[in-house]
């Protein structure tokens, strides 16, 4: 991870909030930040990530449901 974005995500107290996305949602987000060509390409990204996490229920502004994507009997039922 670019430490540019783990600060970011410190810095918002969003750290465990990325930790809990699926693997590929993470990916997706770094990889996603990190090819923007300019520099204000990258920030615009980073700040969609970060409101997304803090809502909890968007990825890449899309409906994101986490107890639906649990595996192994962790959302309690």
């Amino acid at each position: 991870m670019p430490a540019f974005v783990r600060e970011a995500l410190e810095a918002a107290s969003l750290t465990e909030a990325y930790n809990a996305r699926p693997p590929y949602q993470r990916n997706d987000y770094i990889g996603w930040i990190t090819r923007a060509k300019r520099p204000e390409t990258r920030e615009r990204r980073l700040k969609q990530m970060l409101e997304e996490l803090a809502a909890g229920d968007r990825y890449m502004k899309m409906p994101y449901n986490p107890t639906r994507h649990r595996r192994n009997g962790e959302d309690g039922a």
